[in-house]
């Protein structure tokens, strides 16, 4: 992806926005209403919100370089916004009551203008109570100025969301009510005499134990079932279908829009080349399958020789219900739609019991009958005073920088070990036909974004929870009881991410880019959003090029609403600004 038209560096991040969104071509106008809608899944049809009278929305497409202006018009009855996802823009635009504005009143418009600074395969959403997961929701594209580095014939979006019967608030007022309320996958006494058959009576009860006294189960990969996958709108019965001429080959442009639910991709007899992640170009990486975190966007190119129909299939990680596409030569068409595999359980590996990949977490404590530290884990209060007294160097959240430590080496995925997978997780992806499954590791920039340069400061965020009260939080605490982040303008700022819960967390910092640490230095990949899995240590790096208030939260709608979010404040520091003048 060419994002900008300079390559940047220490000095260039004096640059403001404001400069280069002077530049922009053209102007573009385009008209949205937010509107009541029925969405019908097949399975059943619900009361939602959506965007022109449909959810999805209208596929957004842009060209790199213009000037848009979008207005919004609020036909609902109660406040609505549209956060751009992925969108480098100011901050005002960005879409979030109460940061970025105060919202779209009903019946008010509201005029977005904003230039197009980047391409790629983005998204738009709302970001008001429960709205996107209840439909709101749409897709975005954006024609680069210059030539794609690759070829392709044609293009579709592929765009997946989880939609439940339920609304958004009545999902989450159970989840506060009975945790485990929408886990149809728990285990039975039946899997107790599998196990004690298989593993013996003995290991078994002592598991079976050491989960009970952590109040968890094995079984807890998904917060949410019962919902029905959608591709572009339709059920697996449904079968979207994108049309193709034996040896053309195909853009896809993946979305996960899902309120929850990660997406294992794979389409039977066709090899996956992956192109960009998150809207970034990535140097070319062949696969069988690959997982989708929620929020993430990945496209890949297939070239389908025979004049036969393929599945897209959309597995959820925790193997609890699928989506299902077809490209096929004409309508109409269908191919073998693949078995769900077996359930995925969590192990205690999963649960940070492999130090090696929790560097950031204090194991001197486990001391407890079970060895585990319900606190630290996440299974405990995590609102604790003695909690909050024992990390309360991470009021501020930051700390200088030793680079000597910084500096390590990411081990390369294997058929059976993913780095950024805690070592025996249980729910650490293997493609079914015994190919290749896309590691983040994979991912390399087709051309670096930013100069490469060591960051000034590293910034730790504990990912942090209590799944009894449906508590998320960073550091221990919710979004209402901490203060903001504050970022310096010009600045790298690394930020270690301590995954101390049992669940996925797809992390988005707004109006920034995340640079991910795959070890690969100028060559890491550039994304949006970034996933953190069970019992696992990640680096990203931050160029702060955008003054303003920015969102920084967990994409899981349930978890960002429980907590696990926070205000990011980019303001200059004289200091900076003078030591990146005197380095021109």
């Amino acid at each position: 992806m060419k994002s900008f038209s300079f390559k940047r560096n220490s000095a260039a991040a004096l640059m403001t926005l404001a400069g280069l969104f002077a530049s922009a071509a053209h102007a573009e106008t385009y008209n949205i209403t937010v509107d009541k809608v029925k969405i019908d899944t097949g399975d059943f049809v619900k009361d939602g919100i959506g965007y022109n009278g449909s959810s999805p929305g209208p596929v957004l497409r842009f060209k790199e370089g213009e000037d848009v202006t979008i207005n919004v018009t609020n036909n609902l009855t109660e406040d609505t916004s549209i956060h751009w996802h992925g969108l480098i823009l100011p901050y005002q635009e960005d879409g979030v009551p109460g940061i970025s504005f105060d919202g779209i009143k009903p019946g008010e418009t509201f005029t977005y203008n904003f230039p197009i600074v980047q391409s790629g395969t983005y998204w738009f959403h709302s970001h008001s109570g429960f709205q996107e997961p209840d439909g709101a929701y749409g897709a975005i594209v954006i024609e680069p100025k210059d030539r794609e580095p690759f070829k392709y014939d044609r293009e579709y979006v592929v765009q997946l969301t989880d939609k439940h019967p339920h609304s958004g608030d009545r999902i989450m007022r159970n989840l506060k009510m009975m945790p485990d309320y929408y886990n149809r996958q728990q285990q039975t006494l039946f899997d107790f005499f599998n196990d004690a058959d298989e593993n013996g009576l003995a290991d078994t009860v002592n598991d079976r134990m050491a989960w009970g006294d952590m109040r968890m189960m094995p079984a807890d990969v998904e917060d949410l079932q019962g919902f029905t996958p959608l591709i572009n709108g339709k059920s697996a019965a449904g079968n979207w279908t994108g049309l193709f001429k034996p040896g053309e080959r195909v853009r896809l442009r993946f979305i996960n829009s899902s309120a929850m639910t990660y997406f294992d991709i794979k389409i039977p007899g066709l090899e996956m080349t992956v192109v960009a992640a998150d809207g970034n170009n990535v140097q070319p990486v062949k696969v069988d399958e690959f997982r989708i975190a929620v929020a993430e966007t990945y496209d890949v190119i297939v070239q389908p020789k025979e004049d036969k129909a393929y599945t897209i299939f959309a597995a959820s990680m925790g193997r609890s219900a699928y989506g299902r596409g077809t490209l096929a030569t004409k309508e109409g068409m269908s191919a073998e739609v693949p078995e769900l595999e077996e359930r995925p359980l969590l192990t205690m590996a999963d649960m940070g019991m492999n130090h090696a990949n929790m560097s950031g977490m204090d194991h001197s404590s486990m001391s407890n009958d079970s060895g585990v530290d319900h606190a630290a884990m996440g299974h405990g209060d995590m609102m604790a005073k003695a909690d909050e007294e024992d990390h309360s160097a991470h009021n501020n959240m930051s700390q200088e920088v030793d680079h000597a430590a910084m500096g390590h080496t990411m081990p390369k995925a294997t058929d059976a070990v993913d780095p950024f997978y805690a070592q025996g997780s249980g729910i650490m992806p293997k493609a079914s036909n015994g190919g290749k499954f896309l590691s983040y590791s994979d991912l390399k920039a087709q051309k670096p974004l930013y100069e490469y340069r060591e960051a000034t400061r590293e910034i730790e965020l504990r990912l942090t929870g209590n799944m009894e009260r449906y508590v998320w939080s960073i550091n221990g605490k919710k979004y209402e009881d901490e203060e903001e982040i504050k970022l310096n303008f010009g600045e790298r700022v690394r930020f270690k991410f301590v995954n101390e819960t049992m669940m996925s967390h797809p992390m988005h910092l707004h109006g920034m880019w995340s640079i991910l640490d795959v070890g690969a230095g100028k060559w890491n990949p550039v994304k949006h959003t970034i996933s953190i899995a069970p019992g696992t240590t990640v680096y990203m790096e931050t160029e702060v090029d955008a003054e303003g208030e920015w969102a920084f939260h967990c994409h899981l709608s349930y978890h960002a609403s429980a907590g696990m979010f926070r205000r990011v404040v980019v303001e200059k520091d004289e200091q900076v600004t003078l030591q990146l003048e005197n380095n021109l």
